[in-house]
């Protein structure tokens, strides 16, 4: 990712230059998956895991 593009991305996410020296690059990056995945449509889970479920894993 390139400068430009680093800070452009910072902008979409309302965060100010001032901001940046705030934050990590890692965070910011982090936070711009987040918003990408906002429209994500996860399906409920038919049911809640037991210990033999954890177990198997």
């Amino acid at each position: 990712m390139t400068t430009p593009l680093f800070l452009l991305r910072s902008v979409e996410l309302g965060i100010s230059i001032s901001d940046l020296d705030l934050l990590t690059v890692g965070l910011v990056i982090d936070m711009w998956t987040e918003k990408a995945n906002d429209g994500a449509k996860y399906e409920k889970v038919a049911r809640e895991a037991v210990q033999a479920d954890f177990d198997a894993f």
